[in-house]
């Protein structure tokens, strides 16, 4: 093959890729979420869902599939086409955990799927009673500390990220804490509450309303940065000194492994372009998020390292599931 054989080649292929991704996409587009509605993924994949709608001017249709701890969502994701008309909203629990925690899953967040973008980092908060006698994150710590003294923290179940950040948390500074597992972050709240258990890590979306409220006392967040919601509450950085300390609930859109890459591009950059949409970025972060946004590649890294950084964890606090 000469030169202008192969220059020629080249055009048609190049020419054949515009027209295939200017054509994408030409029906119903299906967004699959390992949650039931009303929660902070959906709200975001909603959200996001309604801009593409517009842009493409095709419909993008919301499917809860909840269940088996995102099991279901994935392993539908994972076997659909590879065409980008089903995506996956990925999470730290199905994408981040369970990879973690249980033996054997049906499905391989690495080589099932292809990231496309991080929308949100969801940071969780240390919270305790409103009437308890601990002012700040260091007092709790203290507390735990002493002679005798078992302090208890409840999580959103065996396994979910809130179980992991607290084990991370509690372990980076030697305080011994007894577990206590509930089905969400709501029934946590509740007994932190009443001073059932001494502390909890909600979402900042479920923690949010007791603490402006004043039924809880926030202590301190798992971000590297402040909430603008909460500006007075510091990071735990800031509160102990533990350099770098994050442990964030977190989303973003995964598609089947093999989609073409040109559909990959098409729908990053319009999900970024609608992260800085002023009306969808204000309500994510009315909701305790922090817009993400970039590149499929810099989702992969972040997705590989959640994964290592979370295997340790449950490692040192052996944490196993079945």
């Amino acid at each position: 093959m000469n030169y202008f054989t192969r220059l020629f080649a080249s055009s048609i292929f190049i020419w054949a890729s515009l027209v295939h991704a200017a054509e994408w996409p030409s029906q119903p587009i299906k967004i699959v979420l390992p949650y039931p509605p009303g929660g902070a993924s959906d709200v975001t994949a909603r959200l996001i869902g309604g801009h593409l709608s517009q842009a493409w001017g095709q419909p993008v249709v919301i499917e809860n599939r909840p269940g088996a701890n995102g099991t279901i969502a994935n392993l539908a994701v994972a076997k659909s086409p590879a065409d980008g008309y089903t995506l996956l909203m990925a999470n730290l629990g199905p994408n981040g955990i369970n990879h973690a925690v249980y033996s054997k899953l049906p499905y391989d967040t690495v080589r099932d799927f292809q990231p496309i973008v991080l929308t949100t980092l969801v940071p969780l908060v240390v919270v305790t009673a409103a009437d308890s006698p601990v002012q700040s994150l260091r007092d709790f710590v203290v507390t735990a500390k002493r002679p005798n003294t078992k302090l208890s923290f409840g999580s959103a179940g065996n396994g979910s990220g809130s179980h992991l950040a607290g084990e991370l948390l509690f372990s980076a500074l030697g305080a011994s804490m007894l577990h206590i597992p509930y089905k969400g972050d709501a029934p946590a709240i509740m007994d932190v509450m009443s001073r059932q258990i001494a502390a909890a890590l909600p979402t900042a979306l479920a923690a949010t309303p007791h603490v402006q409220s004043g039924k809880l006392r926030a202590l301190a967040v798992t971000s590297r940065t402040r909430l603008p919601s909460m500006a007075d509450v510091p990071t735990v950085e800031e509160a102990l000194g533990l350099a770098g300390f994050e442990a964030v609930s977190w989303g973003g859109f995964m598609a089947p492994a093999a989609t073409p890459k040109h559909i990959i591009l098409k729908i990053n950059a319009e999900v970024n372009r609608a992260l800085t949409t002023p009306d969808i970025a204000d309500k994510l972060r009315a909701q305790g998020a922090q817009i993400a946004g970039g590149t499929p590649e810099a989702f992969g890294a972040f997705i590989h390292a959640e994964l290592a950084k979370w295997k340790a964890v449950a490692m040192q606090a052996k944490i196993k599931l079945e």
